[in-house]
């Protein structure tokens, strides 16, 4: 499956849990080890798991199994490994400390919602 679509899959299972701030920053340019980054926020430990959970569902249901999943329940932070995407699901502070975005500034932003 391509990046773009895996990506789309990727931010509308986000937005289905209300996720918040989905950020993506294509990284292409700046990196190898992967096409995306999506980042998002949830409102406490449960939402961030739940997020993480349905964006898994949801690449399973179009063949996609995840490289690789840190984090869980009782986790501020929950990445999900897709290959050419990298989800980050974080707690607005934990969001906040690590500032992920600001690693990533001289990549453009494809979707900020």
């Amino acid at each position: 499956m391509q990046s773009e679509k895996l990506k789309d899959i990727v931010v509308n299972a986000m937005d289905d849990m209300k996720a918040t701030d989905i950020n993506v920053l294509d990284v292409r340019e700046r990196t190898s080890v992967t096409e995306y980054m999506v980042i998002a926020s949830g409102t406490s430990n449960r939402h961030v798991k739940s997020i993480a959970d349905n964006v898994i569902e949801e690449v399973k249901k179009n063949g996609i199994r995840p490289l690789g999943i840190e984090g869980g329940a009782g986790s501020d932070w929950v990445l999900v490994d897709l290959g050419g995407i990298v989800a980050h699901i974080m707690m607005p502070a934990a969001r906040e400390f690590y500032d992920l975005e600001r690693f990533w500034t001289d990549g453009p932003d494809v979707v900020s919602e």
